[in-house]
């Protein structure tokens, strides 16, 4: 694989003095940002219908939850700073809307690498965010993960739709906590902030809840930490000040007002002065 320094969308790309761009040995797509690179293979059947449990509240799901916490804690707070070097920012914009933050908000995040994710819990104290997911990953040897943290999959038929609303207005109606990876899948290390589906800022206008913009940017790995990962950066999570959706707009207005307003906001986080892709692909109806 070349460097993606070489990448066309790298070349657009310009950031702040100081701003470290980690030189990863990948072959990034140039022109489809919603590739999933990362396919695992398939080992279960699942069948994501409106009969499936998109809100899980056996007691065997509780007991998988209780372990899945255990084990993100061990992550979070040993192996997120000991080999990722993870450091947090902004955690007073959640202290200062706290008020407004109280009946539920969306974070929102890139999707950098593996224990992104178990960041966003760390960097918000919120170790239950519910998150749809896509589907397929429910089919991996990461299902029982995905299930036990939270996570719901996103079927495709209108009855199954139905259901998986159905769960998050149960959910909102609780002052739940979600999560959205707006850019859907993940590409590792990557620096430019990719176009964003809109599922996210339909949330946000359905239920008049904030979005919370957190970032995943790069330090060089140096000293002691190059004993863990050499091949791969340090990490930091930066938290921005909730947005909240403008409700006097119509609907499909709002959603692309705010995802727009998010995009920029995040891209500004990140330390990028001039970010090669647009806050939503054209043609893009997802």
């Amino acid at each position: 694989m070349g460097s993606c320094l070489e990448n066309k969308r790298y070349k657009m790309m310009k950031v702040k003095e100081g701003e470290y761009v980690p030189d990863v040995e990948d072959t990034f797509p140039e022109d489809d940002p919603f590739v999933h690179k990362l396919i695992y293979e398939n080992i279960y059947n699942e069948v994501f219908d409106e009969n499936y449990p998109y809100l899980d509240e056996s007691f065997k799901w509780k007991v998988g939850h209780v372990w899945a916490l255990f084990r993100a804690y061990f992550i979070c707070f040993w192996v997120n700073p000991l080999i990722f070097g993870l450091r947090i920012k902004g955690r007073k914009n959640l202290k200062k809307y706290k008020k407004e933050l109280k009946d539920g908000a969306i974070t929102v995040c890139n999707h950098a690498y593996r224990w992104d994710f178990l960041a966003v819990w760390q960097a918000s104290k919120r170790f239950r965010l519910w998150y749809p997911a896509w589907a397929d990953n429910f089919q991996t040897k990461d299902r029982d993960n995905m299930r036990h943290t939270c996570g719901i999959p996103v079927p495709k038929s209108m009855s199954a739709m139905k259901k998986f609303n159905q769960a998050f207005d149960t959910l909102h109606e609780r002052k739940a906590w979600f999560h959205v990876f707006p850019e859907e899948c993940r590409w590792n290390n990557y620096k430019p902030l990719r176009p964003f589906r809109k599922g996210a800022f339909i949330f946000s206008y359905k239920y008049q809840m904030p979005i919370v913009p957190m970032v995943i940017t790069y330090r060089e790995r140096t000293g002691l930490y190059k004993f863990f990962k050499k091949d791969e950066p340090l990490y930091n999570i930066t938290i921005g000040e909730p947005i909240f959706p403008d409700m006097s707009l119509p609907r499909k207005e709002s959603v692309d007002e705010m995802r727009d307003r998010v995009h920029a906001k995040m891209v500004e986080l990140a330390g990028i002065i001039e970010n090669p892709w647009p806050s939503v692909q054209p043609n893009d109806k997802g």
